[in-house]
């Protein structure tokens, strides 16, 4: 069997005949376990885990669905990770589902299993309630009392509903945007209000970054400098062998000359020494290391930072995000409808596991207000 197409086929069939009305569990407390797996937003890793086993257990009926980690004894078990990177992730990009884009094998929960998914088991994460109810729900088609492919088309049309409302938020968010943006354009201060308010929203730990790449896309021609890809917000440097969340490279050349290193907390002297070790034998072409924080600035470990300059010919700095940001508009006043829309593309390009679908309707209503306040 295709396993690929399989699901292919299944998801095709699914959306054919959709109806949000029509459900393919009958059992109510199944059906409200799987629809709070699917909506959950706080945490998403469960869905993919969850797709993974279902994707084995529909490609290999022999194996016990529990087991997705071949170190558990039994003969029965199977790779998760294995069917959640080579299969889930395909279908989950093919169809824009709305999940993690990364593997869930990677999250705390499941990296390390070494025993059946059964009911009870304790497992690292929050919201609890989620990973109860995602071994309940496994253990039903353990148990026969709910079919694989059965679930697995709940689960798709779950994901299809919210896809879909996902998408007419943000759509009817930017139609109604569109009414207010035109004629005079917010002014720096104004902007840096509406970013600052942005900021201080819940789970915004990804928006400095996001902040720092779209004021050097806004005038990377005029600077000469370009914007490396970002890398995934969970992505260890260790893995990308990058020096920093954003890297900023001269056109035309490879090397980084300017890296920038996202904190939101205060920066110590120990986050300074950490950096050290990634620039060794870097020092050619690399100019600044940049720790950007939403916290206040220590003054001493400023101090310790600027000190490193004659060891490593690299200048380190600390800078706070907004005064960062503030001092790039004014300097740049003229382009700050760019960086504003730059900044816009990205917060709503990013995938909800980095800024979640709240957030991103938090911006673009954060704007209207500014805009029509204007």
């Amino acid at each position: 069997m295709d396993i690929l197409q399989a699901l292919r086929d299944v998801y095709d069939d699914v959306y054919s005949k959709f109806d949000e009305e029509c459900v393919y569990i009958v059992d109510e407390q199944l059906l409200e376990k799987t629809m709070f797996i699917c909506r959950n937003i706080k945490n998403k890793a469960p869905i993919r885990f969850l797709l993974s086993c279902l994707a084995a257990k529909i490609h290999r009926p022999e194996v016990d669905i529990r087991k997705p980690y071949t170190s558990i004894a039994g003969g029965d078990s199977f790779s998760g990770r294995k069917y959640d990177e080579t299969v889930v992730q395909r279908i989950i990009i093919a169809f824009k589902l709305p999940c993690n884009n990364t593997t869930a094998y990677l999250t705390p929960a499941f990296r390390n299993g070494n025993e059946p998914m059964r009911p009870g088991l304790k497992l690292e994460g929050r919201p609890p309630e989620v990973y109860a109810d995602m071994l309940y729900v496994l253990n039903a088609v353990y148990e026969n009392d709910l079919q694989p492919e059965q679930l697995l088309r709940e689960m798709y049309r779950q994901l299809i509903i919210v896809r879909d409302q996902q998408t007419r938020r943000i759509s009817e968010l930017l139609d109604a945007l569109s009414t207010t943006v035109g004629g005079q354009p917010l002014s720096s201060e104004q902007m840096i209000t509406l970013v600052e308010q942005h900021l201080n929203c819940a789970n915004a730990s990804r928006l400095p970054t996001l902040v720092v790449a779209a004021a050097y896309q806004a005038v990377s021609k005029y600077l000469g400098e370009i914007v490396r890809p970002l890398n995934a917000h969970n992505a260890a440097d260790k893995q990308t062998g990058a020096f920093g969340d954003v890297e900023i490279m001269l056109m035309d050349e490879d090397s980084v000359v300017t890296c920038y290193e996202m904190k939101d907390k205060r920066v110590t002297r120990h986050d300074v020494d950490v950096a050290l070790p990634k620039i060794a034998g870097q020092g050619i072409g690399l100019d600044n290391y940049i720790f950007i924080t939403t916290e206040p600035v220590d003054e001493e470990v400023m101090q310790y930072a600027r000190s490193l300059y004659s060891r490593t010919g690299v200048e380190f700095a600390i800078l706070n995000c907004v005064g960062f940001l503030r001092h790039f508009l004014h300097l740049f006043h003229r382009h700050r409808v760019s960086f504003l829309e730059q900044y816009q593309t990205l917060v709503l390009l990013e995938p909800d596991s980095a800024v979640s679908q709240p957030l991103k309707e938090a911006f673009l209503s954060l704007r209207r207000a500014a805009e029509t306040d204007r």
